[in-house]
């Protein structure tokens, strides 16, 4: 027996049975309460989709409330201790984590792609000195859209699967170019024999060594990284893809409009405001004073609390835990020892735990890339590379869903009703026009 939920309209008298499935009811099941035959019917408004299933997905669940997060079934805290980046790509992509074939055939396939045409790094060298690295990343990902036309064949599966391995195989590059630009250094071309993450390292750092050997600590703990940003539902930025890729655009411009996204300060942004925070209080001691004015409402607690978890971020955790791997490396970062001062304070004290702000991925993700050596604004991008995968697992869902249109939202208008122009403003619009 299906579930219901009965709705009773006052205006007149009516009563609607209306289908519950997964918990939800469909919207259009609401057109069909109206006052007369001429009204459209009931709609929901939703500001920024706050209770609103705008698909079907099969790659990310998350439980905010219980700290949950699983990448098609396999909890995040499992892929990041047991899995590399590429095995994890091949899960949010295909369902499945490769055999031990198919997974040396698609890194070798991965691999393949990590060149960029000679012409797109002439492009690249056209910013200027002091351009964003951000900046740089989306619009060379828009411009590969101009290198492989057959990329708008977006219903060709073969052709979907090409263009995803490019992409991936890419975004490191273009990434690593953008930041080499940003420091007047000259670009590093792919060494191919070396793993994911440890090619990107290569592209960034290497000087004049004949050969660059990353280091195999801080390899290990930017692919955990990689990991744990590969897919986070439907936020901002998979909103943006899906919504761009629903038009059928092909996957470059796509993902270039979900890169833009994430830019913005309120979604990709934030590890860079937590080192500004760190930065502010300045020492241990400093704490208590800071969280005073916290409580008071005078400054935020940057990296605390989540718009989905109302629990402790689980990537937080196995973040906090290769910062201290990346510490032995590269030595203890100050700003380490004052954010877990911060993190104990916080969650012992009741101001925080009855708000439920606990830390995020945000919390310590930005004091391990600057540890590593990169600059704040690079941030995002590091955050784009594998978020790149999520990305392009949610286009392809949405391109094979029969369910989904191109992406048209209502509006509740609120301007003026039929307003006509009078012939005196007509005739003098004429006369200035004349004029």
């Amino acid at each position: 027996m299906k579930d219901f939920l009965s709705i009773l309209d006052k205006r007149t008298g009516k009563s609607y049975d209306v289908p519950i499935s997964d918990g939800t009811i469909r919207a259009m099941d609401l057109r069909q309460i109206k006052t007369d035959p001429e009204d459209f019917g009931l709609m929901t408004y939703d500001p920024a989709f706050t209770n609103t299933a705008s698909c079907r997905s099969a790659i990310t669940f998350i439980d905010g409330d219980r700290g949950i997060l699983r990448y098609r079934g396999y909890p995040i805290e499992e892929l990041a201790e047991k899995c590399d980046f590429l095995q994890v790509a091949y899960l949010l992509l295909f369902g499945e984590l490769p055999a031990e074939d198919q997974y040396k055939e698609w890194k070798d396939k991965i691999t393949l792609h990590t060149m960029i045409h000679e012409n797109l790094k002439k492009f690249m060298e056209g910013f200027r000195h002091d351009a964003h690295p951000m900046g740089m990343f989306v619009s060379t990902v828009a411009a590969l859209s101009t290198f492989y036309p057959e990329a708008r064949e977006v219903k060709n599966r073969q052709s979907r699967k090409l263009q995803i391995m490019r992409l991936i195989g890419k975004v490191p590059t273009i990434a690593a170019y953008a930041y080499r630009h940003s420091l007047g250094l000259p670009y590093v071309y792919p060494d191919n024999s070396l793993g994911y993450a440890e090619n990107f390292l290569n592209m960034l750092w290497k000087m004049t060594e004949p050969k660059y050997t990353p280091n195999p600590v801080l390899a290990r703990a930017l692919d955990i990284l990689f990991i744990l940003h590969a897919d986070h539902e439907q936020n901002c930025s998979t909103n943006a893809m899906r919504s761009v890729g629903s038009s059928q655009a092909d996957p470059y411009l796509s993902l270039s409009a979900a890169a833009s996204a994430l830019a913005g300060p309120l979604h990709g942004g934030a590890n860079e405001e937590v080192l500004r925070m760190l930065d502010e209080i300045g020492s241990v001691n400093s704490i208590p004073a800071f969280i005073e004015k916290v409580k008071s409402g005078e400054c935020k607690l940057m990296g605390f609390g989540h718009r989905v978890y109302k629990n402790y971020d689980p990537r937080a955790r196995i973040i906090k835990k290769a910062a201290e791997d990346v510490f032995e490396v590269t030595g203890v970062n100050p700003k380490l020892e004052i954010a877990k001062e911060l993190e104990r304070i916080a969650l012992n004290d009741e101001y925080f735990i009855k708000r439920k702000l606990y830390p995020n991925v945000d919390f310590y993700s930005g004091i391990i890339y600057q540890a590593m050596g990169f600059h704040p604004e690079m941030f995002t991008v590091l955050f784009a590379i594998p978020r790149t995968v999520g990305w392009l697992a949610q286009w392809q869902e949405l391109i094979e869903d029969p369910e989904q249109k191109i992406a048209r939202p209502r509006q509740i208008f609120t301007g003026h009703e039929i307003r006509h122009v009078e012939r005196e403003q007509e005739a003098s619009n004429v006369v200035v026009a004349a004029r």
